[in-house]
C-alpha cells in the first residue's frame, strides 16, 4: 500500500472521517438475453430477491437502520423505471422506512454505487447503505425503447450517438488490434470461465434463484414448472476458434467485430452492504472489504472502449499505488477490441486479469456488471489469499471507471 494511501488515511482519523466497509456481496448467475433463464422475470423482482438475502445474512442489522438503498440501472425505463431503486427499497425490505435513488453512469453504474455509498459514509452522511445494481436486458431493447437524440447536436458530433459496436470497430481500427487476437481473446474468456464453474469458483457470494414459470404445453394446455438458476449461463464449453472465425462482422461491413468477440446481453443483480466503523462495532460483524480509491474519467465518445486507459492510472494515484501492487483485475470484457487496446497501453499484466473469465462468456448485464464483478473480485481474492484487486470498466459516450479494493 503506497504512501499516498497511508497519509489519506491518516488525514481521515484526524479529521474525524468513518472509513466504509463491506460486510455482505451477492449476486445472482447471469442469464442470457433475451431468451435465458430470467427472459420472464422482472428486474425489481430480481433485485428484491438479493436485497433480502444480502439484509438476512447480517441477522443483528434492524432494517429501518439502512439509511439507503442505491441501485445501478442503464435503461431505467419501463419495468426498470418509476425510481426502481425506491421499488427495490420496499420490496426487498418490507419497509417503508428505508428510501432509493436510481443511478445511471451506463456500465459503471453497479461501482458508482459502491462509490458513492463510500464516500456518503466517509463524510458522515449515513452508517449504512445498499449498493449495487440490477438489469433484465431481456425485457428492454438495447438504449431503450425510444431514443431520442438532439439533433443539431447530432449534425456536427454524430459519434457522441454511435451504437457501442461502431465504437468497437473504432477502438480495433486505431489500436490495431486484429480480428485474430479478437477471437483468440474471446475464445481463452470461454476457457477460463468454464474452468471456473467446473471448479466451483464462481459459486461464492452466488444465490440460487427460484424461477416459477406458467407456460403451454404442445396441447396449448397451461402448464407450470419450476427451476433454480445456480450457473452463470453464458459459459460456451463448444467455443472454439474457428468458431470464432467463421462469424460475420455485426456492426460494419469489412469489420472485425463479430457477437463472439463482444460481450453477451445478459440479465442480473448484484448488491453490498455498506457501513460505518461505528455500525460495524455495533453489529460486531467482519468486514470483507473496502473501497480505496475510485476513478471516473472522460474520452472521446467515438472510442469509448479505452475509458480504463485513463480511469486506470487516476485511481491508482488516488490510492498511491502502482500496477504492480494490484493483485487482481476485473476489466469489464465489453469488447475483445478495447480489452485488448487497454491491456496493451497501460501494458497490464494478463495473467492478473479476469481468471475466471470476462463478460464475453459470462454477459454483461449493463446496471449490475460493476457491483457483479466486485462480488467476484472479493471472492477471489479471499480464496487466493490476496491483498488488492481493481474493478473497471468502459463507459457509453466515452468514459471510463475504475476502482480498487482491499479485502479486510
Amino acid at each position: 500500500m503506497g504512501w499516498v494511501s497511508i497519509l489519506n488515511t491518516l488525514y481521515s482519523i484526524l479529521l474525524g472521517m468513518e472509513e466504509a466497509y463491506i460486510i455482505a456481496a451477492y449476486r445472482t448467475a447471469v442469464g442470457k438475453a433475451p431468451r435465458g433463464v430470467f427472459r420472464f422475470t422482472r428486474a425489481d423482482d430480481l433485485a428484491a430477491e438479493v436485497v433480502r438475502h444480502l439484509v438476512a445474512s447480517v441477522p443483528d442489522l434492524d432494517k429501518d437502520q439502512i439509511d439507503d438503498v442505491i441501485v445501478g440501472n442503464a435503461t431505467p425505463e419501463a419495468e426498470q423505471g418509476l425510481n426502481i431503486a425506491r421499488m427495490i427499497s420496499l420490496m426487498g425490505l418490507d419497509t417503508d422506512k428505508v428510501p432509493g435513488v436510481t443511478v445511471n453512469r451506463y456500465c459503471a453504474s453497479g461501482l458508482e454505487t459502491i462509490a458513492i455509498a463510500t464516500a456518503k459514509i466517509r463524510s458522515g452522511m449515513a452508517d449504512c447503505i445498499v449498493a449495487g445494481g440490477v438489469e433484465v436486458m431481456s425485457g428492454m431493447p438495447f438504449g431503450g425503447w425510444k431514443l431520442v437524440p438532439n439533433a443539431d447536436v447530432a449534425k456536427i458530433n454524430p459519434e457522441w450517438y454511435w451504437g457501442m459496436g461502431l465504437t468497437a470497430e473504432a477502438v480495433a481500427k486505431e489500436y490495431k488490434v486484429s480480428r485474430e487476437d479478437q477471437d483468440e481473446f474471446s475464445f481463452k474468456s470461454h476457457q477460463k470461465a468454464i474452468a471456473a464453474i467446473k471448479n466451483g469458483h464462481l459459486k461464492d457470494g452466488l444465490i440460487p434463484i427460484t424461477i416459477k414459470e406458467t407456460y403451454l404445453d404442445e396441447n396449448l394446455k397451461q402448464k407450470t414448472r419450476e427451476f433454480i438458476v445456480d450457473t452463470d449461463e453464458g459459459p460456451r464449453a463448444d467455443t472454439a476458434i474457428d468458431k470464432l472465425a467463421n462469424l460475420k462482422p455485426v456492426f460494419a461491413a469489412g469489420g472485425s467485430v463479430t457477437a463472439g468477440n463482444s460481450s453477451q446481453t445478459s440479465d442480473g443483480a448484484a448488491f453490498v452492504l455498506v457501513v460505518s466503523e461505528k455500525m460495524l462495532k455495533k453489529l460486531n460483524v467482519q468486514p470483507i472489504a473496502r473501497l480505496v480509491s475510485y476513478g471516473v474519467a472522460g474520452v472521446p465518445p467515438r472510442i469509448m472502449g479505452i475509458g480504463p486507459i485513463e480511469a486506470i492510472p487516476l485511481a491508482l494515484k488516488k490510492a498511491g499505488m502502482k500496477q504492480q501492487d494490484l493483485d487482481l483485475i476485473e476489466l469489464n470484457e465489453a469488447f475483445a477490441s478495447q480489452s485488448l487496446a487497454v491491456i496493451r497501453a497501460l501494458d497490464l499484466d494478463q495473467d492478473k486479469i479476469n481468471v475466471n473469465g470476462g463478460a464475453i462468456a459470462l454477459g454483461h448485464p449493463l446496471g449490475c456488471t460493476g457491483s457483479k464483478l466486485s462480488v467476484q473480485l472479493f471472492n477471489e481474492l479471499k480464496r487466493r489469499e490476496k491483498k488488492f484487486g481493481m474493478v473497471t470498466m468502459c463507459v457509453g459516450t466515452g468514459q471510463g471507471a475504475a476502482g480498487i479494493f482491499e479485502i479486510m
